[in-house]
């Protein structure tokens, strides 16, 4: 599989969890992978921001279950690109996760082949001060 960004990261959100495969270069020419898990809580996503920013991920793919997303992308959309992806489209990914973790995830970036979902633009303070006023 042909590598297309050399520092990336499949994230795997739950209500209570979020668990994180880095893929980076090795120290011989091969590829290393490193997972961790990180609660939902405010300062666990900042400590996430952090080891992402530290290890110089540029690119990070999300499965996109429920709601439980939104915090995680709206803390990392300054910081890198994301990549919001289906959870059915990554189950058809080579390599897709099957253990669990999120260890396919990467490939769903590192690849490019899954379906990237859409996602709407975070509202500024003019549109929500419009809806404020609009609704009362």
């Amino acid at each position: 599989m042909e590598v297309l960004y050399a520092v990336c990261c499949g994230l795997d959100v739950h209500k209570a969890s979020v668990t994180a495969c880095l893929r980076a270069p090795g120290d011989r020419g091969d590829r290393r992978q490193e997972v961790r898990t990180f609660g939902t809580t405010t300062g666990e996503l900042l400590r996430l921001v952090e080891w992402l920013r530290g290890a110089g991920c540029t690119h990070v793919a999300l499965e996109s279950t429920g709601i439980y997303w939104r915090p995680v992308y709206n803390l990392l959309e300054d910081h890198c690109a994301l990549f919001l992806v289906n959870a059915q489209h990554v189950k058809m990914v080579p390599g897709r996760k099957s253990d669990g973790t999120a260890s396919g995830l990467p490939n769903s970036s590192n690849s490019a082949s899954s379906a990237v979902a859409s996602c709407p633009p975070r509202p500024s303070a003019s549109s929500a001060m419009w809806c404020a006023t609009a609704s009362g």
